[in-house]
């Protein structure tokens, strides 16, 4: 199997360490760079790959750059939670396909923020691998598993159990990914999606409207996550009061 990498964040670096501990060294590497970067460095080191091996989200946008990934002539590419929108050229680039994890239950919550839309929208919530398509989060499944979404988790607890369960999922398909001839199932649903700022719509909170108890509830819940700047807010003598929940059984 030959395979280039494209990813970010730890679970890009956990998933790179388990393949070359197979065996499975990467051909090419791709690595988000500035302020999308937060793992870039790691991936370089591990990957043991030279310079002429390494590109960034934006040299292959240069059409030099673009041929010279053609050249390694590839299997796969495996997305790992690689934080920009993937190009047709370098999802047609791969002999089999280019292979995204998703933390969500594919068709439901394509995009951004899928913790919180599955608590807010009660859909399915999971794990998906899946080819990449034109259509945003919208190619064939190769396998994928639920997670129950319990009335008292938030989205940012939800999110790491995702993760969790992401690389989980990995693992166990990796066999047939070996067989460059996975399983490809239709999203035969168009199920939901969200853009990154659907979440911002929600935030404010108007202390005047009514609302009942467990519907405030459920927006709170999905609105604590690991990133302070969407939580839900009040406004009280012109001050945004940000709010963030912890909930547990008594």
């Amino acid at each position: 199997m030959k395979y280039g990498f494209a990813g970010d964040r730890q679970i890009s670096v956990n998933i790179l360490n388990f393949l070359i501990s197979k065996g499975y060294e990467p051909n090419f590497l791709i690595v988000a760079e500035g302020k999308n970067a937060s793992h870039s460095q790691e991936l370089i080191s591990i990957s043991k790959l030279n310079e002429e091996h390494i590109f960034t989200n934006e040299s292959i946008k240069e059409p030099k750059r673009l041929s010279e990934l053609m050249k390694f002539d590839v299997d796969y590419i495996f997305g790992i939670h690689f934080p920009y929108i993937i190009k047709n050229e370098l999802i047609n680039l791969p002999k089999v396909g280019f292979l995204n994890l998703h933390p969500a239950y594919l068709p439901f919550n394509k995009g951004w923020h899928t913790p919180s839309w599955a608590i807010l929208d009660e859909s399915k919530y999971g794990a998906t691998l899946h080819f990449m398509s034109e259509e945003l989060d919208g190619g064939d499944i190769i396998a994928q598993e639920e997670l129950e979404v319990a009335s008292t988790v938030t989205a940012n607890e939800l999110y790491r159990q995702a993760l969790k369960l992401e690389e989980e999922l990995f693992y166990k398909n990796l066999e047939s990914l070996l067989t460059l001839n996975p399983i490809r199932n239709k999203q035969v649903t168009s199920g939901t999606s969200h853009n990154k700022k659907d979440l911002q719509k929600i935030q404010n909170i108007n202390i005047s409207e009514k609302t009942y108890p467990l519907e405030l509830l459920k927006k709170l819940r999905a609105l604590t996550t690991n990133n302070p700047n969407e939580a839900a807010y009040i406004i009280i003598d012109g001050k945004k009061i940000g709010i963030n929940v912890k909930l547990f059984e008594m």
